[in-house]
């Protein structure tokens, strides 16, 4: 490894050899940030230090806010087919470089090389690709309130846009708010994950060649309590969009108050899966697996309670069981036979094995799993068994709170009306999933839950032109999709007085 000031030259597990930004990208340029205090990225695999990158303080938020908003004067009024042209340069080179930036996800963040290339990258160049094609198609509408008067109104940008994103999907996360805010011609201030800061710079580059002009798209890495609260409460900020917690989404909100901010918020879930006795037992236990295993149960909208009918309870769970056994096999995330790696930092790990410690004292029955993976690294990195809890009760706090990792909780119900009181049962509204063949009782129940997003026989296949978001305590406002440009815009209207004189 060697380096200067503002990168270092890194080799990877697999073998690939890239040049690893690790200043602050602002005006298009990476600089020192003016404290010169640093992140370290840990390897969740092994635990070993990958590289430290520069931390914006206040003062380089500062910077940051002021090179979007004089970048803002002149980026709002280019051609939307330019901008759109923009885009689509960028989506071209993220997939020119998608192995590396696929690598990069793996070091730091611990998913399976194989999701990060096959997935999350080409879900960056997609939904980039699919927002690039509406810069040039977003319009206004004229109102008939009579000849004495022309009605029209113009969808205009919102201005300096705040992103943070969070670590459990950092570039495709980054590409759902710049997509859609890039496109309606706004300028944006992007901080990532403090537990995930590299690839974000390594994607800096892409941006600076695919011809944004400086200060339209600045990257941040910094500590929420620092870059991330000064974004948050910054005057200068017209909007924020925040993807994490919460506990977090609520102290952004308060801040945001200071002048009234624009918001969007993604946060958690405690999303239900309800199998029906009617299902296709075997699709239902495979979905489920996918809808709270992947991505190590890293996922906002993981269906974590599963809710199944008396009737088919047993069997359900011992072919649940069965395809987790199957499926989940834990190792290094660059095999390309892992489906399961590490959690994604040494917090995350113990705050799993503590919702583990809570199910045991609480009498629920632990089917599956439960403890830690030492079997890999020789038992380094953050590796935890998938595990299954049975009988849950309602009260029980691994029930009702987010755990976010490869856990899951199953319980019975009797009736299709307690299985929505049950589905129901939360501060949560994000995802759901529904599994039955009767057609009528699918949609029947589908408008009964409340969450933002409803699966039916299946769980967690999201789309990037498909809304996601959630209602309840899971959420404001919505993105991807052509609801997801609503959050970027504001309708101005325009009277023009054709004839009404006083």
């Amino acid at each position: 490894m060697s380096s200067n000031d503002l990168s270092v030259e890194l080799t990877a597990p697999n073998g690939t050899k890239y040049t690893q930004p690790t200043g602050l990208f602002i005006n298009n340029e990476f600089v020192k940030s003016k404290a010169g205090e640093k992140i370290t990225s840990i390897n969740p695999t092994d635990e070993s230090e990958i590289a430290s990158v520069y931390a914006a303080g206040a003062e380089d938020v500062d910077i940051a806010v002021a090179a979007a908003r004089e970048a803002f004067k002149t980026w709002r009024d280019i051609m939307p087919t330019e901008r759109g042209g923009m885009m689509l340069k960028l989506a071209d080179l993220v997939d020119a470089h998608s192995k590396t930036l696929a690598t990069i996800e793996t070091w730091d963040n611990g998913k399976p090389y194989s999701v990060a290339l096959n997935e999350d990258i080409n879900e960056v160049s997609s939904t980039l690709r699919y927002y690039a094609g509406y810069a040039d198609k977003l319009h206004g509408q004229t109102i008939d309130v009579g000849p004495a008067k022309l009605a029209y109104t113009i969808r205009e940008p919102l201005g300096v846009c705040a992103q943070i994103i969070p670590w459990n999907y950092p570039l495709a996360m980054a590409a759902w708010k710049l997509g859609p805010a890039l496109a309606c011609g706004n300028t944006v201030v992007l901080k990532s994950a403090e537990q995930t800061p590299l690839s974000i710079l390594y994607f800096a580059n892409l941006v600076k060649e695919a011809g944004f002009p400086p200060g339209v798209v600045n990257l941040l890495n910094g500590y929420g309590k620092d870059a991330g609260a000064a974004l948050a409460g910054h005057l200068g900020v017209d909007k924020i969009a925040f993807t994490g917690s919460t506990a977090t989404a609520r102290t952004i909100m308060k801040a945001a108050a200071v002048n009234l901010k624009n918001i969007t918020l993604e946060t958690g879930g405690k999303s239900p899966l309800l199998v029906f006795d009617d299902a296709d037992l075997e699709q239902a236990a495979k979905w489920a697996h996918v809808g709270i295993m992947s991505n190590q149960g890293q996922v906002c909208c993981a269906t974590s309670r599963v809710l199944v009918q008396e009737g088919c309870y047993d069997k359900f769970v011992a072919l649940f069981k069965d395809t987790i056994k199957n499926t989940s096999k834990i190792g290094d995330p660059f095999s390309d036979d892992t489906f399961q790696g590490p959690q994604v930092t040494k917090a995350q790990y113990e705050r799993v094995i503590s919702y583990i410690d809570s199910g045991k004292s609480e009498g629920a029955t632990l089917a599956m799993g439960g403890t830690a993976h030492k079997n890999v690294n020789g038992g380094k990195g953050f590796f935890i068994d998938p595990t299954v809890f049975t009988d849950v009760k309602a009260s029980m706090k691994i029930y009702q709170e987010e755990v976010f990792g490869p856990f899951v909780v199953v319980a019975s119900f009797k009736t299709e009306v307690e299985a929505v009181e049950r589905a129901n049962d939360t501060t949560y509204g994000l995802g759901s999933a529904v599994f039955t063949q009767d057609i009528a009782k699918a949609h029947r129940v589908a408008r009964k839950i409340e969450a933002g997003m409803v699966w039916v026989n299946s769980s967690n296949d999201g789309d990037f032109r498909i809304p996601f978001g959630g209602v309840k305590q899971s959420g404001i406002g919505r993105e991807l999709g052509e609801a997801g440009l609503e959050a970027y815009t504001n309708a101005k209207a325009v009277h023009v007085n054709l004839g009404t004189r006083l």
